[in-house]
């Protein structure tokens, strides 16, 4: 099953936290194997403003690929209007075609593009990932809840690459966290614990970072 997030809980502000750390927020789809078998993911993420993903704008769709010898490369076309979503659906007919044309056989073009081989592995769920986390945390202004708050990452063994805090607004303040590399199942306990801090007033926003280092094809 395919882990699926939308894009209902980022704000302006996410947007413009996100550009002051030097990323941009995209919304990616993600399928890669691992050493724990293959990821297949749809959710926001944030990709650093050097990466060539990160430039994709307006209605142009992209697709990167890692492979091994030839490092990655970037496939870039539109992804709206007439002729774009008319190729899209004649490329879904043609899909669903070959699969109709291959009945009880396998499809013709190896589903989510994985070799035959690669079947058997298993689909990694959403909270055996590892990935680095963007974490926007509303607070009372108030003395020592930064220490808290870092108390509970401490907890958890999760370390902190960088850190914004902003002006409070009303008798409220944002604190911005850019974690690194630690898994999903864990940052979900530090959230947990993180809400349920006196000095924290609303629910954490997350979002997954993608460096695209060292993927395999």
């Amino acid at each position: 099953k395919t882990f699926t997030e939308g894009i209902s809980r980022i704000t302006p502000e996410d947007l413009a936290y996100a550009s002051e750390l030097g990323y941009r927020i995209k919304h990616l789809g993600i399928a890669q194997q691992t050493d724990k078998g293959i990821e297949v993911r749809v959710h926001p993420t944030l990709v650093h403003k050097r990466q060539l993903l990160a430039n994709v704008r307006g209605v142009g769709n992209a697709v990167q690929v890692h492979g091994d010898f030839v490092g990655s490369t970037l496939y870039y076309g539109p992804g709206a209007g007439a002729d774009a979503t008319a190729s899209a659906v004649v490329a879904d007919i043609v899909d669903i075609m070959r699969l109709d044309i291959a009945g009880a056989r396998q499809p013709a073009v190896p589903l989510l593009g994985y070799l035959q081989e690669d079947a058997d592995k298993p689909i990694v769920s959403i909270e055996e990932i590892e990935s680095e986390y963007y974490l926007r945390i509303p607070v009372q202004d108030r003395v020592g809840v930064m220490a808290h708050v870092s108390g509970v990452l401490e907890e958890y063994d999760i370390s902190i690459e960088a850190i914004i805090q902003k002006e409070p607004v009303s008798d409220s303040v944002p604190i911005i966290i850019l974690t690194h590399d630690t898994s999903e199942a864990r940052i979900n306990q530090a959230i947990s614990t993180i809400e349920n801090l006196d000095d924290v007033i609303g629910e954490v926003v997350r979002i997954r970072v993608e460096s695209f280092a060292d993927r395999k094809a």
